[in-house]
């Protein structure tokens, strides 16, 4: 990559307060939870209850979903491998920012491959956790809250992940919350277990 100085970019870092500042303000620590799985999986649902579940403690949340982003930040693009690419890399950048200023980030993104969460992880650094949530192509099929599932079914949708795009289960032992043996609001009060041990070995309150 070309150095951001033969850019003309020079990224103010000195100056600005810091992140210590921050997360004093909101005696919190920040941290990136990237939920990926298969559409109708049930990521947002777990992620809005959790941010609720946070919220009445006090802690300063944000949920960065999938179908939002593609609404506005990343409108321009569509699911082909290098569009994918782009829109982890755009969520992972904001991911970061906002890490970096002491908010609990929850991204609620499909991420169907590895290298992809590898990409998210290495823009993010150690705030990264990853976390999977499971449930079998059929069961979304059968779920289908959105309808997408008939649609790509019709071939009215393109490039649908789980159909004519694969996605790639973990193989890296991070946390999985399986939402065909657990409701959403057991994986919600499971994913909050392991945010709290993630940030009481590193709080800032």
């Amino acid at each position: 990559m070309q150095d951001l100085t033969e850019r003309n970019i020079y990224p103010e870092t000195k100056r600005f307060l810091g992140r210590v500042e921050k997360e004093s303000l909101l005696g919190q620590r920040g941290v990136v939870v990237w939920m990926y799985g298969l559409s109708g999986s049930g990521k947002s649902t777990i992620a809005n209850l959790l941010e609720r579940e946070m919220h009445g403690e006090g802690r300063f949340t944000a949920i960065l979903d999938g179908d939002n982003l593609r609404a506005g930040l990343n409108a321009n693009l569509g699911f082909s491998d290098e569009d994918r690419a782009e829109n982890v890399r755009r969520v992972a950048e904001t991911a970061k920012l906002l890490a970096g200023l002491g908010v609990i980030v929850l991204v609620s993104v499909i991420t169907p491959r590895r290298s992809l969460r590898e990409l998210a992880g290495r823009i993010v650094g150690a705030d990264f956790h990853e976390v999977y949530v499971r449930a079998a192509f059929e069961t979304c099929a059968e779920r289908d809250p959105k309808g997408l599932y008939a649609k790509a079914r019709d071939g009215a949708v393109k490039q649908f992940t789980g159909k004519d795009s694969g996605f790639e289960e973990p193989e890296n032992g991070c946390l999985t919350l399986d939402t065909e043996v657990a409701s959403a609001e057991e994986c919600a009060l499971l994913l909050r277990e392991h945010l709290r041990r993630i940030m009481d070995s590193g709080s800032a309150n």
